[in-house]
């Protein structure tokens, strides 16, 4: 019975050191100013707000200032890319490659460099920048080819808008509210995003938070996908026809002229 009680006396004080522990790291609320975004005829692009808040223990403020960074990632999805080259002044496609989990869109914003913030392991861990994002190659691939493909994939997003850094996005007020805005384009791609708030000091994460953010598409665009998708046959043989209808009143316009 004495053995019992010091054996649950010992695991109690190795509990309580941890309880501490966890219960002395701040918390993150955070929030985003649109939980849906509707992609019409119209859309132009929208910026999304990414705001919230640091609960520190006690509500004392840490001598070593913290810092934020936000990310707003998604769809994530397998995508082929393929190397042109010129063979007898022919452009042929030479190579490919398939990565398994690219993101269609891909934006980071902080209130310091992330070099500034943590070490290259850390930042490669949790994904922070483009040059850390981890698109998992289908098969075995040389590292240079890798990088070759995922530098001109990279490239490509960043000159459409799709991937974006800004190590000055994110704004903090009295060491305690937080805000950021990031662009998204019109030519986002539909799905489920990932909105991710870091807490980060003295190069160690101490807190990350997330909230999930739909972009769809509505109005006349939403029926013309959702018809594309669960009637294929039909919305092809639409196409065919509008297109041959198109043409015809094209060419009985230029008749009369």
């Amino acid at each position: 019975m004495m053995r019992g009680r010091a054996l649950m006396l010992w695991l109690a004080m190795l509990l309580v050191p941890a309880g501490a522990a966890q219960a002395a790291d701040p918390r993150l609320v955070p929030d985003v100013s649109s939980r849906a975004i509707d992609i019409q005829y119209s859309f132009t692009g929208e910026e999304l707000l990414l705001f919230g808040a640091i609960l520190y223990p006690g509500q004392r403020l840490p001598d070593q200032r913290a810092d934020i960074v936000v990310v707003l990632k998604g769809p994530v999805r397998p995508i082929v890319l393929r190397e042109k080259r010129r063979v007898a002044g022919i452009w042929v496609n030479a190579s490919s490659i398939r990565l398994r989990t690219s993101p269609g869109f891909y934006a980071i914003g902080s209130s310091r460099p992330i070099d500034k913030l943590v070490d290259e392991r850390t930042a490669a861990i949790f994904e922070l920048g483009l040059a850390n994002l981890s698109m998992s190659p289908s098969g075995f691939s040389e590292a240079k080819k890798l990088e070759r493909f995922e530098t001109g994939l990279i490239d490509l997003y960043r000159r459409a808008g799709l991937f974006v850094e800004n190590p000055a996005a994110v704004e903090i007020t009295e060491g305690v509210l937080y805000r950021a805005r990031i662009p998204v384009p019109a030519r986002v791609p539909v799905g489920t995003y990932r909105a991710e708030t870091y807490l980060i000091s003295r190069g160690r994460v101490l807190a990350v938070a997330s909230r999930d953010v739909q972009i769809r598409k509505a109005g006349f665009e939403r029926f013309v996908a959702l018809a594309a998708q669960r009637h294929g046959f039909l919305y092809g043989l639409s196409a065919v026809l509008l297109s041959l209808a198109l043409g015809y009143g094209a060419s009985a316009v230029f008749r009369r002229r």
